[in-house]
């Protein structure tokens, strides 16, 4: 099935799934022929468009016997082409879930089918048949979804991750919810090859370009983004589609670029990278500067950061992040939230008062923290702070940064028995920039040479 839906996606140039969900109000009468006669006219209007059709089962069997055969008979009307994904989340044991995925697949003849996982993966294996696909709920899109599906357990990471990792497969997608798009970025992290259902777009409120940037994979496909009633309640809802597909193209071709280029783009927009003649702490002048302290105040491009650190840090083993005053606190608090990892952060000075902690944060004597910071010029200041952490009894065995300023800070930190991580060097950020044309060759040159050519 999911071959099948590559192939349509790229033929018609769309990640666009048109939901089926005929809504009482918005029928004639409240009948199944009337339900059946909505569906038709919308297939008929936007089958150009369509990577796929889903309609919800839930408002045919309100309609009793007639309703599902008027769903078999509109799933029957969809071109053989388009991928017909039943909306049932059903999830029960062996036999009876047997029997939905008969009912479903051989009864309806669909595609694909929605299903909900809290039974295990045993409640999953009747519906993986040849050719036939599901979307495992992950994390959806209602509000109270996260009650359940953010919940940490006891290792630290939420459930939605734990049913990711548990319940894979080539034959299995997922279903993320756009209104959760750090959800959203975390599944795709896991699941790098899946194709996922991302429901929330329009009458939810999520973010278009949010939610495409965080699911779709790298070559610009496996997300498919649902609509129903932005296009059922449209005048013309052929009209409609064609808006909504060439929309979730735009996004998609911009989300196109590589995160390190969105991230380059995005530092020297928000001015955290500037180009001119600064004189630093040290006296020396720089043609560069850097300033990530104005992260705080931009809080997508924080976003953005903490999700490149959560991937360079998802190779490592530890136990808490402990994150460098100043700068690197918003970075570490972002990663916190993101990945659900404790965070401890050493303090500038030890307070005179009360516990009089020099680190801050709960842990235990023996725990490993990897210390995150935003830059790294020499790897002094680090070294200082592993010290700080090492006399709290915390073991610190990886350093990880945002930015590399090539200073030597990696063979310090290494010679002095560190593993060192950096998300971007600075030469590499700013021959990306020069590369996106957010600056000229002369100030591309000028860094060049003071990093030694």
């Amino acid at each position: 099935m999911f071959r099948r839906l590559e192939a349509r996606a790229k033929e018609v140039d769309s990640l666009l799934c048109v939901g089926l969900d005929p809504h009482p109000e918005q029928l004639s009468e409240p009948t199944a022929a009337a339900a059946k006669k909505f569906c038709l006219q919308i297939i008929e209007q936007t089958a150009r468009c369509a990577a796929a059709f889903k309609p919800n089962i839930a408002f045919f069997e309100a309609h009793g016997g007639d309703g599902w055969g008027a769903l078999a008979d509109v799933v029957a009307a969809v071109p053989d082409d388009i991928p017909v994904i039943v909306d049932a989340k059903r999830g029960d044991i062996g036999s009876t879930a047997a029997a939905y995925a008969t009912a479903i697949f051989d009864g309806l003849g669909a595609d694909a089918v929605t299903l909900s996982p809290y039974l295990g993966a045993e409640s999953i294996q009747p519906f993986l048949r040849p050719g036939k696909g599901v979307f495992v709920l992950a994390r959806t899109s209602n509000p109270g979804g996260a009650e359940l599906q953010d919940a940490m357990m006891a290792d630290g990471k939420p459930l939605f991750e734990h049913v990711v990792a548990s319940i894979s497969g080539p034959a299995i997608g997922y279903v993320v919810g756009a209104t959760a798009p750090d959800q959203l970025a975390s599944v795709r992290r896991l699941a790098p090859d899946a194709w996922i259902l991302a429901p929330g777009i329009g009458a939810q409120g999520a973010d278009l370009e949010r939610a495409v940037a965080a699911g779709k994979r790298p070559d610009g496909s496996g997300l498919l983004v649902p609509v129903s009633r932005a296009i059922a309640g449209s005048d013309d809802p052929g009209a409609t589609a064609e808006t909504l597909r060439t929309a979730i193209n735009s996004v998609a071709a911009v989300a196109a670029v590589s995160p390190l280029d969105r991230l380059a783009l995005g530092l020297f927009e928000a001015g955290c990278v500037q180009f001119g003649e600064f004189t630093l702490k040290s006296g020396v002048s720089s043609p560069i500067y850097i300033d990530l302290r104005r992260l705080a105040s931009r809080p997508d491009l924080l976003r953005l950061v903490a999700a490149e650190m959560a991937a360079v840090l998802a190779s490592l083993t530890f136990d808490h992040i402990a994150a460098l005053p100043y700068a690197a606190l918003p970075i570490g608090t972002a990663i916190s939230l993101q990945t659900g990892a404790s965070l401890v952060y050493p303090r500038r000075e030890a307070k005179e008062y009360g516990t009089r902690r020099s680190v801050e944060g709960v842990f235990a004597e023996g725990d490993s923290a990897v210390v995150v910071d935003d830059l790294a010029t020499s790897g002094g200041t680090k070294i200082e702070a592993v010290a700080q952490l090492a006399a709290a009894g915390l073991v610190v065995t990886d350093i990880v940064v945002l930015i590399d300023r090539l200073g030597g800070a990696s063979e310090a930190l290494t010679a002095a028995g560190y593993g060192f991580n950096a998300v971007i060097s600075l030469r590499d950020l700013v021959d990306r920039l020069l590369r996106l044309g957010a600056v000229d060759a002369e100030s591309h040159s000028a860094v060049i040479d003071y990093l030694g050519g």
